[in-house]
């Protein structure tokens, strides 16, 4: 239910708290919807340091998740 720009801040606070933990990979649940947020998250993903990779979850999540392994 957030627009872009608050999911975006969002993400960008969990990658930076994630990788202060030392995980090595983070699940992020946008949901299917019309795909507008998840094209729109995994363009700032293509471009921040700490993620090296986004893909499709798994399972039944599918393409609603997007995995993000880190640095």
């Amino acid at each position: 239910g957030l627009r872009v720009d608050e999911a975006l801040s969002r993400v960008d606070e969990a990658l930076h708290d994630a990788a202060l933990d030392g995980a090595g990979s983070v699940r992020l649940i946008h949901g299917k919807g019309t795909g507008a947020l998840r094209s729109a998250i995994r363009e700032f993903l293509s471009g921040h340091p700490l993620a090296v990779s986004a893909q499709d979850g798994e399972g039944p999540g599918g393409d609603g998740v997007t995995v993000v392994k880190l640095e």
